[in-house]
């Protein structure tokens, strides 16, 4: 499996929508509301044979209140 964060920005009052949209995919293992530059912080994991910027591409930016995304790709967790 890989794993991988991806800092989501909604537009403006779409926050909730796109969280409930994410969690209704089931695609994600954690999705957190956060302060700053992005809205939501969203953990995913995948297996190692799927392409992340694919996947992100087909599954998360196809949310259609999404503004902009952030990914963050992980190598160890400790």
């Amino acid at each position: 499996m890989q794993t991988f964060f991806v800092e989501i920005k909604c537009k403006l009052g779409k926050t909730y929508e796109v969280a409930t949209a994410l969690a209704d995919r089931e695609i994600a293992s954690e999705i957190y509301s956060t302060a700053g530059n992005y809205d939501i912080l969203a953990k995913f994991h995948i297996p190692k044979d799927v392409d992340i910027g694919h996947f992100i591409a087909q599954h998360v930016q196809t949310i259609p209140e999404i503004a902009d995304t952030h990914t963050i790709i992980t190598f160890k967790a400790f």
